[in-house]
């Protein structure tokens, strides 16, 4: 607007001005979750679906008031390809390590302990660890368990996600696995 009349944009205009929108639109494409997310199993079916289709068993254990469990949920297992492998190689688990029912898991129950303020079947899974949130592998429902504590970016699971999910762990050891691993999330 000049002078009283409507002019055309300046071409430099133009540009900074699909230059803007395309720097929004790239920005808050990240935000979206995605459509792919992990799909969660109560713990009471692992037993009867592991005995069908044996495959590894991941455990999410968290609590209601952990914010970083919040995070990987909203960031971690929203990723695209770590939700997608994660349903196709693991049988998942979300488990409230302050669970105040019994739970059966391999034949044994687990209930909740008042003085300790938790389920029995987290101070297992945890190896009396109790931190917020920890992923558990297990390789079967009678396997020792393989917790990693601690908030996890996708681009820093996958590597423990295919160790595991490839049943690399029953074959040689972590660190070997890694020598030769290239990660592809980001």
């Amino acid at each position: 607007f000049r002078n009283g009349k409507i002019t055309k944009p300046e071409p430099m205009f133009k540009w900074m001005l699909v230059l803007t929108c395309l720097i929004s639109f790239l920005s808050f494409s990240d935000l979206t979750p995605s459509d792919e997310t992990v799909k969660w199993i109560p713990i009471d079916q692992v037993d009867e679906l592991y005995a069908k289709e044996p495959r590894p068993i991941l455990v999410d254990v968290y609590t209601s008031w952990c914010g970083w469990c919040k995070v990987m949920d909203k960031k971690t297992y929203t990723h695209t390809a770590l939700a997608s492998y994660v349903n196709s190689h693991f049988y998942p688990v979300k488990f409230d390590a302050e669970y105040k029912g019994a739970v059966k898991f391999n034949n044994k129950q687990y209930d909740f302990d008042k003085q300790a303020e938790c389920n029995m079947l987290a101070v297992y899974f945890l190896e009396g660890k109790m931190q917020y949130p920890t992923t558990v592998f297990l390789s079967s429902p009678g396997a020792p368990p393989a917790p990693m504590a601690g908030y996890m970016q996708p681009k820093d699971f996958e590597r423990p996600l295919k160790y595991f999910g490839e049943r690399a762990n029953l074959k040689m050891s972590f660190e070997k696995f890694g020598s030769g691993f290239s990660p592809e999330w980001n």
